[in-house]
């Protein structure tokens, strides 16, 4: 059994040694598994296991131990592949019985189709990606906590994904040595002894590549415009219906990165061309399924951890077994929300009701659904941003530091008339093309609504502010499958920023009113950004992180106090607090309950919750007397 690292530069062996007690241990699978669980389990293990994340494929040896921390962007169909087989070897008369588990091309001698031994399993791939809008604080923390020791592999050279596809197929200079076949979902049933050399394309695709031509050469299909990193299709062979599309998941699993993979891609393509009867695939949907593995690697599946977050300061699960880690941070969260509230208010001009406001929304989160009914949302208009300034711009940068994953959506009428928000099925090449609404959950969702200038929305633009409301609103995008929608929840904060107030709905709305009128307003907000040395943004990141994931609870007597007031509240004016108003009023109370460490709703709590709506309510009222036309 391989010992010290060699279970991370060398998998294959390790279950290999265990398929050959397959006779005497029947469940030599799960074996595997549990041995490279338990491998991990120590804390620091998983940091000596390189990351597709931080280290250049190039850098990465060929069927090793590599981590990726992604994103479910689609689900392929399952597929079949050769679990065992055996081989014959002419020359010396002997057979042997191999595993095809974890494995894409089939290795030692002529495969024996008509063996008696062969098993034929099935494996479901699913196509991942970096985390959408994942900040670059998380990705360089990540990738400094890293023990891996890498060195260039010899299979590869730099710039590796600038090759073409006839230059991967170049790169093996003996190519009558190449052995193996497919193991994919149309395994031919013949050895490939020679190698057509020549492909149609050699040109890597440019991100202008219109939606219409995608098919036409290899698009990454990240969700987000301008994102870079590792697309990677992830072989899953074990309990692939406990994962869904858009799941976090830090993915540990064997490197395949064979050139014979794409070279076995392209006789396919090349023999669907010849004879389109033959294979039930179209050329598109196996460019799409079958791309180089140099630009494309496989990752095949041994253990994979759903990702709550991906703040990589704080443990990965941060209430379960981590109570000792809880019950220190839970002593400083008061501590640390007053430094927090003081620097939100100096990048808010001065407006410390506003800064208390965003940091409820920083911390809100959907905790549970009842029917449609997405709990715990708090969508936040802040108004009254100025339309002239880069102001939004450096208000976004600074939630950038502090959030784990966030994007920026300006609503500029050319965006919103030709960007591709909600995702929609190609049923050519049979893949989900991704859109910007695909996000993972607790991503924060930057609407810029200054940048909306005067204009005709076209279909496609009503289509996306129609998309945008329901996912504030409800919490889901509806996909596109052309002849229907498929609806799907999402976990998203949604932050907008408005000169007045949005067009979009929104939970609460807070009219920005500056105290402070610097000279030079992008020197004062860069001053207030580098004056956060990295040790106190670490804190505030910390904070908000565990702010959101704490359980919260609300004792009867309170609850019985609450509705109390309530009838209090509407004995004098029913028209002056609604059902939506109390609903309002409980969610800002929860959240400001939670925002200073406490998960219990107390008397106190209250009253600060309807002190800080009443103050937020007046100040709405005062700026709907100055604008007599805003609703």
């Amino acid at each position: 059994m391989p010992t010290v690292h060699d279970w991370i530069s060398d998998p294959l062996g390790v279950v290999e040694g265990l398929f050959a007690q397959s006779n005497t241990c029947p469940d030599w699978e799960k074996k595997v598994v549990e041995y490279f669980k338990e491998k991990l389990k120590p804390n620091d293990a998983h940091t000596w296991v390189p990351s597709l994340n931080d280290v250049p494929l190039h850098y990465l040896k060929p069927n090793s131990l590599v981590k990726f921390r992604c994103m479910v962007q689609d689900m392929f169909d399952p597929e079949f592949f050769m679990g065992v087989y055996e081989t014959n070897d002419p020359t010396l008369d002997s057979k042997q019985v191999k595993c095809g588990k974890y494995k894409d091309i089939t290795e030692g001698g002529q495969v024996d189709f008509n063996s008696r031994n062969t098993v034929t399993s099935e494996r479901q791939t699913f196509y991942c990606v970096p985390i959408p809008g994942e900040s670059q604080w998380v990705k360089e923390s990540y990738a400094g906590t890293s023990q891996a020791r890498v060195v260039p592999s010899t299979s590869y050279v730099p710039n590796r994904h600038k090759r073409s596809y006839e230059e991967d197929d170049e790169m093996d200079t003996q190519p009558q040595q190449m052995k193996g076949v497919s193991q994919g979902a149309q395994s031919s049933a013949e050895s490939h002894g020679n190698i057509e050399p020549k492909r149609q394309e050699t040109e890597a695709p440019s991100h202008d590549s219109s939606p219409s031509h995608c098919t036409s050469s290899l698009d990454l299909n990240f969700p987000l415009p301008g994102e870079k990193g590792p697309a990677c299709l992830v072989k899953v062979y074990e309990d692939w219906d406990g994962f869904k599309l858009n799941d976090m998941l830090e993915v540990f699993g064997i490197l395949s990165v064979d050139p014979a993979l794409s070279v076995i891609a392209d006789e396919r393509e090349a023999s669907s061309l010849l004879h389109p009867t033959e294979g039930m695939e179209t050329v598109e949907e196996q460019r799409v399924h079958s791309p180089p593995a140099s630009l494309v690697p496989r990752l095949h599946m041994l253990y994979a951890q759903p990702l709550v977050h991906n703040n990589p300061l704080l443990p990965s699960s941060v209430l379960e077994n981590n109570g000792d880690y809880l019950s220190s941070v839970l002593g400083e969260l008061a501590s640390i929300r007053a430094e927090l509230l003081t620097y939100l208010t100096h990048v808010l001009l001065g407006d410390s009701l506003a800064a208390e406001y965003l940091i409820l929304h920083l911390i809100s989160n959907v905790y549970s659904r009842r029917d449609v009914l997405p709990l715990g949302k708090f969508t936040l208009n802040l108004s009254g941003c100025p339309h002239s300034s880069p102001y939004t711009e450096h208000l976004y940068k600074v939630i950038q530091q502090l959030v784990p994953s966030s994007y920026r959506l300006c609503m500029s009428l050319h965006n919103m008339n030709n960007q591709r928000m909600v995702p929609r099925k190609d049923y050519t090449a049979n893949r989900l093309v991704s859109g910007t609404l695909q996000l993972a959950n607790n991503t924060s969702l930057f609407l810029d609504e200054t940048q909306l200038e005067q204009g005709q929305l076209d279909a496609t633009g009503v289509r996306n502010i129609t998309a945008l409301g329901n996912l504030i609103t409800w919490q889901k995008v509806d996909y596109d499958f052309n002849y229907h929608q498929m609806e799907f929840s999402c976990n998203i904060n949604v932050l907008i920023t408005s000169e007045g107030r949005s067009l979009l709905p929104s939970d609460c709305q807070v009219h920005l009113r500056p105290t402070l009128n610097p000279p030079n307003l992008e020197e004062y907000l860069s001053a207030v950004q580098v004056a956060q040395v990295p040790s106190q943004l670490n804190k505030y990141r910390i904070y908000l992180s565990v702010a959101r994931a704490l359980n919260y609870t609300i004792s009867d007597e309170i609850t019985k106090a609450v509705e109390e007031d309530f009838v209090e509240m509407r004995k004098d004016d029913p028209q002056s607090m609604s059902a939506e108003d109390l609903h309002r009023l409980l969610v800002v109370a929860r959240l400001l309950s939670l925002s200073n460490g406490q998960n219990t709703l107390s008397r106190d709590g209250w009253m600060k919750a309807k002190q800080l709506e009443a103050l937020r309510m007046s100040r709405t009222q005062q700026q709907k007397c100055v604008n007599g036309n805003e609703p």
